[in-house]
């Protein structure tokens, strides 16, 4: 097949399954386009070596780029966000004759946005498009502290409804991250025929676990990624607070966002003394935090739109046999609780996290060990590349409009 893939965002950057994916079907045989922004996530600001051009054509891994302008804003200002969003789609739109003679059109939908360009070459070109949903809208947008009152909140969500459905209606096939996020797909009216579950994976799938030698028993519990609103970490941190008598626990969280400040102001108000902060890390750090780790942290705020969202971070974990502690209401409780993948609790709960780190806090060495092999083992039974690259490939093909007398680009 000829395939475009849409995202606004790719490597360099550090969102990997766009890249991942162009890798693995270009390794197939597939001829891959992709059409993407200038890299700037997450900091909002342009990666060193690049320079915004109208027209940019790279070779990455073998796939040929196209990098498109945008606005580049990562900030809170609902103006800025929005008009980088905005921006890139319409860059995208314009430039649907690089990629009018694909067979399908993959959208990689983080925002739901970058699906506006594909949308209007299906009408021009008749191309089917699939869209593999990240985030649900109009509730992440929404559910935002960008979205400001509860008026601006229902206002935005009457505009982006009708606009949904269009989108929705006219996709080919849309792609779930999860069963209850397929639920509330279904129950928008997107047809069910057309609608898929695909776990993601880890954005690197080590060959085997690997444990670095402890000088103490001390159990760490990590919490690695985003610092965001969304992310509850301000639980975390009064949770670590309650346990903090406790000598062999240890809270580190790894990375940095809208919301360290706020939680670093807040562990030392409380004298948290056993949170440590490391900061943000370079990716090919997080193979020494995963080995250093006894479990880690999966958590999110209480909203319903979180049922059906997984968090990348819990592939990750799992991927490198770490059990987690998670408050993620929905499926990854479900999944947690049903495949014995470490403890959950209800999310925003200061009291159930605090018991979660003091359970963890008390097995035994051997436990935590055989709690990480249950974990990696279901991650390559049930998450893994493999998996999810064979059923995005095998709903592309379904879809696809695959012309045997058309070779090549046009």
């Amino acid at each position: 097949m000829k395939i475009a893939i849409v995202t606004q965002y790719f490597a360099p950057e550090a969102i990997r399954i766009p890249h991942t994916l162009a890798q693995q079907l270009s390794a197939r045989g597939h001829s891959v386009r992709v059409i993407t922004g200038y890299p700037n996530y997450p900091d909002g600001e342009l990666f060193p070596g690049y320079r915004q051009r109208w027209n940019h054509i790279e070779k990455t891994d073998g796939v040929d780029v196209r990098r498109v302008p945008l606005f580049i804003s990562h900030s809170y200002n609902p103006i800025a966000r929005f008009t980088n969003y905005l921006s890139f789609a319409a860059s995208v739109a314009i430039r649907g004759r690089w990629v009018r003679s694909a067979d399908v059109v993959y959208v990689y939908a983080t925002q739901m946005t970058p699906a506006i360009g594909p949308s209007i070459w299906r009408r021009i070109f008749s191309t089917p498009y699939v869209m593999h949903i990240q985030d649900l809208w109009p509730e992440s947008v929404t559910g935002s502290s960008m979205a400001g009152s509860g008026a601006s909140k229902r206002a935005i969500a009457l505009l982006l409804k009708p606009w949904l459905r269009s989108l929705y209606r006219t996709a080919a096939a849309t792609i779930a991250i999860a069963p209850s996020m397929a639920n509330m797909l279904q129950e928008r009216s997107v047809p069910t025929d057309r609608i898929h579950t695909v776990f993601n994976w880890a954005t690197s799938e080590p060959e085997a676990i690997h444990r670095l030698a402890k000088k103490s028993e001390t159990v760490s519990i990590v919490y690695a990624g985003n610092l965001g609103d969304h992310q509850d970490l301000d639980t975390v941190v009064r949770a670590a607070n309650n346990v903090k008598h406790l000598r062999n626990l240890r809270i580190v969280i790894v990375g940095s966002g809208v919301a360290e400040k706020r939680i670093r102001a807040l562990a030392t108000e409380l004298d948290a003394h056993n949170v440590d902060f490391r900061g943000r890390v370079a990716p090919e750090a997080m193979v020494e935090i995963h080995a250093e780790s006894d479990f880690q942290l999966v958590t999110l705020k209480d909203a319903p739109i979180f049922d059906g969202t997984i968090p990348s971070k819990l592939q990750a974990s799992l991927s490198h046999g770490v059990p987690v502690i998670t408050s993620v209401r929905g499926d990854v409780k479900n999944l947690v609780r049903q495949n014995q993948l470490g403890f959950s609790c209800d999310p925003e709960s200061v009291s159930q996290l605090s018991e979660a780190f003091t359970e963890a806090a008390a097995l035994s060495s051997s436990s935590r060990v055989m709690m990480g092999e249950t974990a990696r083992d279901f991650y390559m039974k049930s998450m893994s590349m493999q998996s999810g690259v064979d059923k995005i490939e095998s709903i592309l093909k379904t879809v696809s409009r695959n012309s045997p007398a058309q070779q090549g680009w046009s």
